[in-house]
C-alpha cells in the first residue's frame, strides 16, 4: 500500500512538463496542455469551484466533482499528463490518474480529458468521462474496499484458536426510552457497567443512535436475558465477532479482536496514512495487537458503476478490483489441555488469581490463565514481590558460595533482627537448629536472612540473573523479568532474601524461573513458535548448584509447606507469602512456583499468585486444582 502523497484531495502536480500559463502562447497544443494541467491541479488540490470554473458547464462539473469526492472518500488524485491532440477548435489530452484510496491500494487508470476552444483559452468538456472513461450520465462510482479473512492464531497443535462466534449487542434506543433512571439501574444490575455512565451515554447520544452498554456472547446474554428483556429502551441486536474458546482463554496473551479503536488506527499507521479503517475488526490487545499486520493482511477493493441512486448500472461493470492479501498464521506453543485446567483452577477463587505455565527445556508459555476478579495482563506484566518464593534464588545463591549444603546445619530462629528492626518467621515459629534443606521446606524467613547478610551485595543479583530475572526480553506480548538489586545492605538486603524489600517479580517470570531449575537450562520465554528468541540464554547456576537445590523443593512437597500436594505425581516447589502495603496487619499476596516432572502433559514449570491471599495457602490450594485437572496427554 501506497503512503498518502498529501492533505485529502490536496496534491500538486509534481510531473507537469510546463509551468501554467496564464495567457495564449500561440501554440495550440501548449495552451491545451496548460488549460488540462491547470483544471487537473486544482480538481487535485481540492479546488472545485476553480476546477468547475474551467470547465463548459460550471455546474454539471462541480456536482460531478462532488460527487467522486463522495464516492472516493478522503481519496487524494496524482494526475499524469500525456499526450495532447488538438483538431479545429477541439482537442483531446490524455492523462493518467491515480488515487490513493484511504487504507487500500492506489487505484491508477488512464483517461482522457476533451477540451473545446472558447474565447480566452480553452475549457474542459464537463462529461462525466473526465472523471473515468467508463462512467455515464446518470452514473457514479461505487468503491468498495475489504479486508482479506484475519488469519488464524494457533494452539501448539496448529489449531485455530479463535472462530466467529455470535454476540448480543446489549444497548439503547433513546426513541424507546420511557424512564432512563430504571433502564439505566435495570441494566447496570445485569451488565455490572454503573447506572451512571449508562445514564450520561444515552443522555449524550445524537438522536436515533444505537447506545451500546455490553457485548456478551449467547450464552451470557441467556443468563441476563430475563432481567433486561422487557426494559423500555433496551435493545439486543445481534453480530459476529472471532473470538477465543472463552472469554478468558489465554487473553494475556492472545488479546482479543474487535471493532477499530482511534488509538489502533493511528498506531498502524504508516507516515501518517491509515493502513486501515474505522469499522475494521481488528487486534486490540495481545498478539492479535502486536502481530497486526501479520494477522490482518492488506485490504482490497472494487470499483463498480452504478446509478445515481446506487443501483447496478450493466451487470458486470466492474471498473477494477485488487484482492486482498490475506495474513500470515501464527502458531502459539498453548495447549488447550493445560489451558482449560489453568482456567478451571483460577476460577476457584473469588480474588485476583492467576497462573502461568511454561514447558521446561524450551521455555514455551503453554498456558496463562487469570480468573475474572484479576487484570489478566498482570499474569505478564505485574510487577509483585514474590515472597518466600524468592528462596529458590536466594538458595541458589547460597549453595554457590560453597559454604552451604542441603545438609549444613543452620539456626531458625523465630525472630531476627537486623539494625533495630525485627523480622520473624510465620507465626514466630522456631525450628531451632535444622539442616538446611528443612528450613527450605519449613519457609524459615530468619534462616535465609542470617544466611543472606553474608552474601556479597550482588550475590542474589547475580544468581536472579543466571535464571534470566532482569532479562530485557524482546516479545511480542511484554514479559516482565523482575528486578533484583545488586546494591542493597542492611535491612533491604535481608528483606530481599526472602522476597520482600526491593524485589519484585511477574507470575510469569517465576514459572521461567522453575522451568530452568527443572531442566538445568535457564528459560528464555516462547509466545510464538519459530519466532526469533526473546533473548540470550543466560549462563545458568552450575549443575551441581541445581542437583543440590532440586531434592530441597521436593522436600517442600514431601514434608513442607506445601505437602498437600504430596499425591500430584513428582512436584517440585516453593511457597511464599509476600507483605505489601501499609495496613496493619499487613496484606500479603499467596505464591506457589515448582514444577511438575512426568505428569499427564509431561513435564510443566509454573507460578500462582492469589493477590490478598494473605497466606501461601491459597495457591498452593489453586496449583492442587491445576494438576488434579490435567487429563491423560
Amino acid at each position: 500500500m501506497r503512503t498518502r502523497r498529501g492533505t485529502v484531495l490536496g496534491s500538486t502536480l509534481t510531473l507537469l512538463a510546463v509551468p501554467v500559463l496564464a495567457a495564449c502562447s500561440g501554440n495550440a497544443e501548449d495552451d491545451v496542455r496548460s488549460a488540462a494541467e491547470a483544471f487537473l491541479a486544482d480538481w487535485a488540490a481540492g479546488d472545485t469551484a476553480a476546477a468547475a470554473g474551467a470547465t463548459t458547464d460550471p455546474a454539471a462539473a462541480t456536482t460531478l466533482l462532488e460527487q467522486t469526492a463522495t464516492d472516493l472518500p478522503e481519496a487524494t488524485l496524482s494526475p499524469d499528463v500525456g499526450q495532447v491532440s488538438v483538431d479545429d477548435g477541439t482537442a483531446t489530452v490524455g492523462w493518467t490518474a491515480t488515487w490513493d484510496l484511504v487504507a487500500a491500494p492506489d487505484w491508477s487508470y488512464p483517461a482522457t480529458l476533451r477540451l473545446q476552444e472558447a474565447d480566452e483559452g480553452w475549457d474542459v468538456v464537463a462529461e462525466p468521462a473526465l472523471v473515468h472513461p467508463e462512467l455515464g450520465e446518470g452514473q457514479r462510482l461505487l468503491l468498495e474496499r475489504r479486508l482479506p479473512e484475519r488469519a488464524a492464531v494457533t494452539d501448539a497443535g496448529g489449531q485455530p484458536l479463535f472462530a466467529p462466534t455470535e454476540v448480543v449487542n446489549v444497548g439503547v434506543d433513546p426513541a424507546q426510552v420511557t424512564d432512563l433512571p430504571a433502564l439505566a439501574a435495570g441494566l447496570s444490575a445485569a451488565t455490572g457497567i454503573a447506572a451512571e455512565e449508562i445514564a450520561a451515554d444515552v443522555q449524550a447520544a445524537p438522536g436515533g443512535q444505537f447506545v451500546p452498554v455490553i457485548t456478551l456472547r449467547r450464552p451470557d446474554f441467556e443468563a441476563i436475558r430475563a432481567q433486561v428483556f422487557d426494559l423500555p429502551g433496551a435493545v439486543f441486536p445481534t453480530d459476529t465477532r472471532l473470538l477465543a474458546p472463552s472469554p478468558r482463554f489465554a487473553s494475556a496473551l492472545l488479546g482479543r479482536v474487535g471493532p477499530a479503536t482511534a488509538e489502533v488506527l493511528e498506531e498502524t499507521a504508516e507516515d501518517g496514512a491509515p493502513r486501515y479503517a474505522a469499522g475494521d475488526e481488528l487486534g486490540l490487545s495481545g498478539l492479535q495487537r502486536a502481530l497486526q499486520e501479520q494477522l490482518t493482511g492488506t485490504p482490497g477493493f472494487t470499483v463498480t458503476v452504478v446509478g445515481a441512486d446506487g443501483a447496478t448500472g450493466d451487470p458486470g461493470r466492474q471498473l477494477d478490483a485488487v484482492e486482498p492479501v490475506p495474513g500470515e498464521p501464527v502458531r502459539t506453543p498453548l495447549v488447550r489441555a493445560v489451558q482449560t485446567a489453568a482456567d478451571a483452577a483460577v476460577a476457584t477463587q473469588q480474588l485476583p488469581t492467576h497462573l502461568v505455565v511454561v514447558r521446561p527445556g524450551t521455555g514455551e508459555i503453554v498456558a496463562v490463565s487469570s480468573n475474572e476478579a484479576a487484570a489478566a495482563g498482570n499474569a505478564f506484566t505485574g510487577q509483585y514481590p514474590p515472597g518466600s518464593s524468592m528462596k529458590m534464588i536466594s538458595a541458589t545463591a547460597l549453595l554457590a558460595t560453597g559454604t552451604l549444603t542441603p545438609q549444613t546445619p543452620v539456626a531458625c530462629p523465630g525472630t531476627f533482627v537486623v539494625e533495630g528492626r525485627e523480622f520473624e518467621n510465620a507465626d514466630q515459629f522456631d525450628l531451632g537448629t535444622v539442616p538446611f534443606t528443612e528450613a527450605f521446606a519449613q519457609s524459615c524467613n530468619t534462616t535465609f536472612m542470617q544466611q543472606g547478610l553474608q552474601l556479597p551485595d550482588d550475590a542474589l543479583a547475580t544468581a536472579a540473573a543466571s535464571y534470566g530475572v532482569g532479562t530485557d526480553w524482546q516479545l511480542p506480548v511484554d514479559v516482565f523479568s523482575g528486578d533484583v538489586p545488586a546494591d542493597s545492605t542492611g535491612t533491604t538486603k535481608a528483606a530481599n532474601a526472602i522476597g520482600q524489600g526491593q524485589v519484585l517479580m511477574s507470575p510469569a517470570q517465576l514459572a521461567l524461573v522453575a522451568a530452568g531449575i527443572a531442566s538445568g537450562t535457564p528459560a528464555v520465554p516462547v509466545e510464538v513458535v519459530g519466532a526469533e528468541p526473546a533473548g540470550q540464554v543466560p549462563a545458568g547456576p552450575d549443575a551441581a548448584v541445581l542437583d543440590a537445590l532440586r531434592p530441597m523443593m521436593r522436600q517442600v512437597v514431601l514434608s513442607g509447606t506445601a505437602s498437600s500436594l504430596a499425591d500430584r505425581g513428582e512436584v517440585y516447589g516453593k511457597t511464599g507469602t509476600a507483605e505489601f502495603g501499609t495496613n496493619t496487619p499487613p496484606d500479603a499476596h499467596g505464591w506457589f512456583t515448582g514444577y511438575q516432572l512426568a505428569g499427564p502433559q509431561g513435564d510443566l514449570a509454573f507460578a500462582v499468585l492469589v493477590e490478598s491471599g494473605q497466606s501461601s495457602g491459597v495457591a498452593v490450594d489453586v496449583t492442587d486444582a491445576f494438576l488434579g485437572g490435567l487429563p491423560q496427554a
